[in-house]
C-alpha cells in the first residue's frame, strides 16, 4: 500500500530529527506536561507536589522555575487557552492553583471537595472544570476563582474536556462511555458506547473536525465532532491508552501506554506515521502548538545510583539529529 504524501514527507522529516534528549524537571515522577498556547514554555507536574516551567530555547528546554505550594502530588495542569502566562494545576491535596510566569505566584488557590486528578481549561478561558476521585467535577469562574457549577457522577470520570466550540462539555467514563452534556446547562446530551472497558483519556483536535479517546481496551478510536460516529481506530499499542495529543495541524495523533513506545498515526487514514521509542511507560504526551515536536515523560528509574528512585525527566522528541 503506497503512503500518503503527508506520511512520506513527514517520515523523511522526523528521520533527521529523530533525536530526544531529556531534561530534569522534578525528583519524582513526571505526571503530566502540557505547553502553553504560544508554545515559547513547556509545564510538567509531579508526585514531588511541584510544577515545573521551562522556557524553549531553539532545540533544548530551558528550567526557568518550579512552582511549589501544593500539599501533595500535581497530577494535571493545563495552561490557560489564550493567555501564555497563566497555567493552572490540580493536586490531591483537594485544591487547585493558577500560577502566573511573569510574577513566579500563585495568583488564586481555590479548595475543592476532593482529591483532584483531571483539569481542563474552557476554550473561551472563562471557566476552568476540575474532576476528583469521588467522580465529582466542579466548574470555576476563572475570573472570580469561585465554584459555579458541581456535577457529581455516579461513574468513574476519567478525563475531562469542552468541544471547541465551548458549547459541550465530554467526560471518559470507567464503563467505556463517553457521556456529553449540554454546557452550560450541563444536561446529558449523550451517551457514547465508546468502548468495552475503561475508557480512559480524551482530546479534540485543533481543527475542530474530531476527536479521539483512548481506553484499557489498548485501542484509539477516532470520532468525527458533528456527527459522533467512530471513524476508524488505531490498535498499534499493547496496554491501556493513557495519553492522546495531536499535532497543532490535526494531522498526526500521538498516543502512548505502558508500551515502550510512542504510536504516532496519521490521522485521516490511521496509518502508522513513526514510533517514538521509550524505555518505559508513558503517562503524558503534548505536541508542541506550532512545530512537529513532542514533549513526554515517562516512569524512568534513575539507575545511575538507585535503580529504584524516579527519574523525573521530560523529554523531547523531534530534535535535529546534528542538535
Amino acid at each position: 500500500m503506497a503512503l500518503s504524501p503527508y506520511v512520506q514527507s513527514m517520515q523523511e522529516l522526523f528521520r533527521a530529527n529523530t533525536r530526544i534528549r531529556e531534561f530534569p524537571a522534578h525528583v519524582a515522577k513526571v505526571h503530566s506536561v502540557a505547553w502553553s498556547c504560544c508554545g515559547r514554555r513547556l509545564a510538567s507536574g509531579s508526585f514531588d507536589k511541584t510544577a515545573s516551567v521551562f522556557v524553549l530555547d531553539k532545540d533544548r528546554l530551558v528550567k526557568e522555575n518550579n512552582y511549589r505550594g501544593h500539599g501533595d502530588s500535581v497530577d494535571q495542569l493545563c495552561w490557560h487557552p489564550s493567555n501564555p502566562d497563566l497555567f493552572v494545576t490540580a493536586s490531591g491535596d483537594k485544591t487547585i492553583r493558577i500560577w502566573d510566569v511573569r510574577t513566579t505566584k500563585c495568583i488564586a488557590s481555590v479548595n475543592t471537595k476532593g482529591e483532584n486528578i483531571n483539569i481542563c481549561w474552557s476554550p473561551d478561558g472563562q471557566t476552568i472544570a476540575v474532576g476528583n476521585k469521588d467522580d465529582v467535577v466542579t466548574f470555576i469562574d476563572a475570573k472570580t476563582y469561585r465554584s459555579k457549577a458541581e456535577e457529581q457522577f455516579k461513574f468513574e470520570v476519567n478525563e475531562i474536556s469542552w468541544n471547541n466550540d465551548n458549547n459541550m462539555f465530554f467526560l471518559t467514563n470507567g464503563n467505556g462511555c463517553i457521556n456529553i452534556l449540554s454546557y452550560p446547562e450541563l444536561k446529558l446530551i449523550q451517551s457514547i458506547n465508546a468502548h468495552p472497558s475503561n475508557c480512559i483519556c480524551i482530546k479534540f483536535d485543533p481543527t475542530g473536525k474530531y476527536f479521539a479517546t483512548g481506553s484499557a481496551d489498548a485501542l484509539v478510536s477516532l470520532w468525527d465532532v458533528d456527527e459522533l460516529v467512530c471513524v476508524r481506530c488505531f490498535s498499534r499499542l499493547d496496554w491501556p491508552v493513557r495519553t492522546l495529543s495531536f499535532s497543532h495541524d490535526g494531522k498526526m495523533l500521538a498516543s502512548a501506554s505502558e508500551d515502550h513506545f510512542i504510536d504516532i498515526a496519521e490521522v485521516e487514514t490511521g496509518e502508522k506515521l513513526w514510533e517514538v521509542q521509550c524505555e518505559s511507560s508513558t503517562f503524558t504526551v503534548a505536541w508542541h502548538p506550532k512545530r512537529p515536536l513532542l514533549a513526554f515523560a515517562c516512569d524512568d528509574k534513575d539507575g545511575k545510583y538507585d535503580s529504584s528512585r524516579e527519574a523525573g525527566t521530560v523529554k523531547l522528541f523531534g530534535l535535529p539529529n546534528d542538535s
